[in-house]
């Protein structure tokens, strides 16, 4: 991938993630929408860091017919010490069963060099087939939605605001939890998101929280902790609000989630390789 790909990449991104909504739409939910203009140049920032970060994780498939090269598959990856991670993987529905997401995938893994792994995987067969053939196991997740009773929301205190000498400490419970620190991926969320932490020493944790009140990557050494913190985003939440990527490893959110009157469902799987299952630990976005 080149950063002159990411406008490219960001257009078949959006078309092929729209059409996976569309396919797997609940009944229930409402209809999927285009990514709106706002995110979708949020989607190129992220994306524009991580190549910067670590550009060997980071590959597109254009198709060589169109005079322009249109982007028609990406795989973005990211090494962090001992941690592999992919941060968004997909090919255009018009592109698939071609063996274009076999060569991205191959392309991403070479990358990890040995390292260990995880990222999200929807229920797409073929994408569950490559992951599990390639080593990784696949750990069904659930996702709760809707609005937060705010009778339900309890009296949270042991909290602060996030700073940046917090990261050190949080690399540390990073490599607790998930191997590895998110070392330069700290300084990108604390520009784009609030950090709200608990630093008692013996149950730290910490949760980023975006402008609409919801939980973009928590971790925290024990689940009071992660209780307390996801409720702190819950109380943040404005209107209909979301906490997805929740493993049976970590129930406590579902105790958190149904005691704030929000509905639960299921929702692909999280897939790893060489390494548990972070508990006390919800990921979020493109930050594994």
């Amino acid at each position: 991938m080149r950063e002159d790909d990411l406008p490219f990449t960001e257009r078949a991104s959006a078309a092929t993630f729209l059409e996976a909504d569309r396919a797997t739409r609940r009944v229930s939910d409402p209809q999927p929408e285009p990514r709106s203009a706002t995110a979708a140049r949020q989607w190129v920032e992220r994306m524009r860091f991580l190549l910067r970060v670590d550009p060997g994780g980071c590959w597109v498939a254009v198709d060589s017919r169109q005079q322009s090269g249109d982007v028609v598959g990406f795989a973005i990856s990211q090494n962090r010490e001992r941690l592999w991670y992919l941060a968004t993987y997909g090919v255009l529905p018009s592109h698939q069963g071609q063996g274009i997401g076999k060569r991205l995938m191959d392309a991403a893994l070479a990358h990890a060099e040995g390292r260990a792994g995880i990222f999200f995987s929807s229920a797409h067969p073929g994408a569950t087939r490559r992951y599990r053939l390639a080593g990784f196991s696949l750990h069904p997740q659930m996702r709760m939605v809707g609005t937060v009773d705010r009778s339900t929301l309890p009296a949270v205190d042991g909290l602060r605001e996030g700073r940046a000498d917090d990261v050190e400490w949080m690399d540390a419970l990073d490599r607790r939890l998930r191997v590895a620190g998110h070392g330069p991926d700290h300084g990108y969320l604390l520009d784009s998101l609030r950090l709200m932490v608990s630093r008692d020493r013996r149950k730290p944790g910490y949760v980023y929280i975006d402008d609409r009140g919801r939980a973009s990557l928590l971790a925290a050494a024990h689940p009071e902790t992660a209780q307390r913190l996801l409720w702190e985003a819950l109380a943040a939440s404005q209107g209909r609000t979301l906490v997805n990527c929740i493993t049976a490893s970590n129930e406590w959110a579902i105790d958190v989630g149904l005691a704030a009157r929000l509905d639960i469902g299921q929702e692909g799987y999280l897939a790893v390789r060489g390494m548990a299952v972070p508990a006390n630990y919800l990921a979020g976005g493109h930050f594994l």
